[in-house]
């Protein structure tokens, strides 16, 4: 296979790591391979994303010889256009170039083409087109990670069932003789010790050969090549007591006096309690990372289009930019797209978080996923395949569960170097009961150094940072939340200002038409359509505001209109004389509006702008056009105070409206009238305050949310921004702004738990284990107690991580 030319990033999926220890190790082959920039591999997620220019077979060769697997999948194509078998070598030629293929077989007679290795689907399929041909996915025979997980699971059930079932036997015969005497006087009275002793070693001897392989299998391949890891802990600890059972078993005679003794029960128990840790382990990861399986199924499988004048019902795949589909009751939006025909409610809650229905009209936006309430609809498609904000979610959300936290840095440090130190440590402790120990020294020092070498635990550390990370983050994709980097989640929580755009964010960023008083003898209906239809011959915001006001209703004809920008318009309706305009523009006409300047200035203070309408030279109506809050602001705003937060408005509107718009809200801070460089001045002197985040929508607003500490886009805004931030809040709803906020500080709460107890139970434990207590209080650890310790210290860590999946909406 070909490396390719330029640098690329590739995600494999890794199975085979079961701590921290694998995950630095994988991380460090794929480092050591030429041209390889960049390598990130995260535990939770069983996956490593690469970056540079090294073609994937080097990649998987690495990870292989370091000791894990790359599962590769099997990926069907159907080809349309292929007439002979040069056809056949260049659309095979095209799938091997695809980063992460292994292997491309194209079949001309069946005109399908099936590909393994770890290449995306979309890659595939864009390679074939990309050399004259079409292409679609005919089946996916790629296991999802849920479903690899269920599988692994299964074996696990499978594995510990046997073992509980092999072990129960060898616990009562060696624990029971040593806890009920009547039972040991029974034993020995019936089978006797050698037989109980052999049917211990049966039992044991298919327990570590059978349930308890996969240790050895992994671990002592590990130890060999320098490179311990979590398996070669336990295939050292079980086997060496085993190996000293088996010898007090069979040669007792090479064993000092007093110290023929065997420790069978340990070796199965510890592999029977780890194997029950290991699933509870799996069973864990596989409930924390279903957000993406769960955003994967929003999409329908077929979209009814129209083509040739017929209605087909097509695989969403083949769906095309343009296309009309038609939308019934009850079924899922196949694409993003804007309605052509009909009216109807459309929850979108299961992608933006906004918990009630929208309603939707001609023109109106439809996002792909979302759910029809019960109108019929016709949709244009405007985004399709990865294009889709559906699919844009789901790479935002995969990119941030498999991002690496800066606190995470210390504790690969730690991890790299945490086996070896145990296995040290075992030694020593060793050692020390060998020469220092009470009679018999030598059992005791085995015990001793089993414990110790059993009851370490990296794979809590390992998890306690990225499977908080992808709860985290599949939480707040549920929320309507999407932490567009990892890193986002760790700087959100230590933001102390907060600074918002005004247009469309804090508000709707539309005119609406907000007061209407009409001059004595005169009546809003009356008027209300006269207005509408003069301002119907522009294009000007305001204009649109008072047209949109009198949807509905009957407008008459025009004559004459006349439109001066910057002051107002005019037209002749029904042979009077009728204008539009400022204060400035109905001074020009020489009509009095004094009746109406308190209640001006009044409005003016408010944030909303007034204009004047005048019919034959005379003022008979005052009206008042402003972008209006958005409903759900005001208790955002009041969430994100009661956090603490000091708050702040920059905009390129007037001061006036602003600061009207700030007292309103309870904003601390307000700057007006600057310009999108001006934007990124006044965020550098914020950020002098504390750490600050940026929220806007606009292009105007991209070079601000990059100059931020955090970059906070709302997903109703421009690609601009979005693309320059580092959350992004799909619904537009500031609220989500609060939720995002609060679940970065519960993330990393949890992360900074989850590490204490990693640490804190290694740093207390191991010394008890090596028998530090035993002087003082004559206190030991049994390797048994230790199996289950640290078979609860990882699903501890788990389960503490997910608790954020309960994490609430704060506003």
């Amino acid at each position: 296979m070909t490396a390719p030319s330029v640098e690329t990033t590739l995600a494999l999926p890794v199975t085979g790591m079961t701590c921290a220890s694998c995950a630095g190790r994988v991380e460090r082959a794929l480092k050591a391979v030429p041209g390889v920039s960049a390598a990130a591999v995260n535990l939770a997620t069983e996956t490593a994303e690469i970056t540079g220019v090294a073609p994937p077979d080097l990649l998987i060769g690495a990870i292989e010889t370091a000791g894990y697997h790359v599962p590769a999948t099997a990926q069907d194509l159907t080809i349309e256009g292929m007439t002979c078998a040069s056809c056949v070598a260049r659309v095979e030629r095209a799938l091997q170039a695809v980063p992460g293929v292994t292997l491309a077989n194209v079949n001309l007679a069946t005109e399908s083409a099936r590909v393994e290795g770890v290449a995306d689907p979309a890659a595939l399929i864009q390679a074939v087109k990309a050399v004259g041909y079409a292409a679609r996915l005919a089946t996916a025979a790629a296991e999802t990670v849920t479903e690899r997980r269920e599988r692994e699971a299964e074996g696990l059930t499978r594995d510990m069932v046997l073992a509980a079932a092999l072990t129960l036997p060898v616990f009562v015969l060696e624990m029971g003789s040593h806890m009920i005497p009547a039972f040991h006087h029974f034993i020995m009275g019936t089978i006797g010790q050698t037989t109980s002793w052999l049917i211990q070693f049966v039992l044991t001897t298919i327990v570590l050969a059978g349930p308890g392989r996969r240790f050895f299998l992994r671990g002592l391949p590990a130890l060999v090549k320098g490179a311990p890891d979590m398996s070669s802990l336990v295939a050292v600890g079980t086997g060496a007591a085993w190996a000293y059972s088996t010898l007090a078993t069979f040669q007792p005679a090479l064993l000092p006096p007093g110290s023929v003794l065997v420790y069978f029960e340990a070796a199965a128990v510890i592999v029977t309690l780890i194997l029950l840790g290991r699933l509870l382990e799996a069973r864990a990861k596989g409930r924390s990372s279903r957000a993406i399986e769960r955003l994967i199924g929003l999409q329908p499988d077929v979209a009814h289009v129209r083509r040739e004048g017929k209605v087909r019902d097509l695989p969403v795949a083949e769906v095309r930019t343009g296309d009309l589909l038609e939308l019934r009751p009850g079924e899922r939006v196949p694409v993003d797209g804007r309605v052509a025909e009909g009216a109807s409610w459309i929850d979108e809650s299961m992608v933006t978080g906004e918990p009630l229905p929208v309603e939707k009209r001609a023109g109106d936006r439809v996002i792909g996923g979302t759910v029809n309430q019960t109108g019929a609809l016709v949709i244009k498609a405007v985004a399709v395949g990865a294009d889709t904000m559906l699919s844009r979610i789901i790479r935002m959300v995969e990119a941030a569960q498999g991002g690496k936290l800066p606190i995470q840095a210390l504790v690969d440090k730690v991890t790299l170097w945490f086996v070896p130190a145990v296995m040290a440590l075992a030694l020593a402790t060793f050692l020390v009961w060998l020469v220092f120990g009470p009679a018999p020294s030598l059992p005791m020092a085995l015990v001793n150094a089993v414990a110790v070498l059993i009851i370490a635990c990296p794979c809590a550390m390992g998890l306690a940072t990225p499977v908080s990370i992808l709860v985290g983050t599949g939480r707040g994709a549920e929320l309507g939340v999407l932490f567009r980097k990892g890193e986002a989640l760790q700087a959100l929580q230590g933001v102390q200002v907060v600074a918002f755009d005004k247009t469309g964010t804090l508000t709707e960023g539309k005119p609406v038409l907000t007061s209407f008083q009409p001059a004595e003898g005169e009546t809003k209906a009356a008027l209300l359509p006269v207005l509408a239809a003069v301002e119907a011959q522009s294009e000007h915001p305001v204009a649109r505001a008072i047209v949109a006001a009198a949807a509905g209703l009957a407008l008459p004809a025009v004559e004459g209109f006349l439109a001066k920008p910057g002051h107002g318009v005019s037209a002749r309706v029904a042979g009077a004389e009728i204008a539009l305009g400022s204060a400035r523009e109905m001074g020009n006409r020489g009509v009095d509006i004094a009746a109406f300047l308190p209640e001006a200035e009044r409005l003016a203070d408010r944030g909303e702008s007034p204009l004047y309408a005048a019919r034959d030279g005379k003022a008979v109506a005052l009206l008042a056009v402003a972008d209006t809050v958005k409903p759900t602001t005001p208790a955002a705003i009041a969430a994100m105070k009661a956090m603490g937060l000091r708050l702040a408005m920059i905009s390129g509107d007037n001061a006036r409206t602003a600061r009207a718009i700030a007292r309103d809200l309870g904003i601390d801070e307000v700057v007006a009238e600057v310009t999108p460089e001006g934007k990124v001045e006044v965020i550098r002197k914020l950020k002098a305050e504390g750490a600050l985040a940026f929220a806007g929508d606009g292009i105007n607003d991209a070079p601000a949310l990059a100059e931020a500490d955090v970059g906070i886009a709302m997903g109703t805004g421009t690609d601009i921004a979005i693309e320059a931030a580092d959350v992004v809040l799909v619904s537009g709803r500031l609220p989500a702004l609060a939720d995002a906020i609060g679940l970065s500080r519960a993330t990393m709460r949890n992360i900074k738990q989850n590490l204490f107890w990693a640490f804190a139970y290694n740093a207390a434990l191991i010394p008890v284990a090596a028998g530090v207590l035993y002087p003082t209080f004559g206190i030991l650890l049994s390797p048994v107690l230790a199996a289950g310790a640290m078979a609860m210290s990882s699903v501890f860590v788990l389960t503490n991580a997910l608790r954020l999946k309960r994490y609430g909406a704060r506003a």
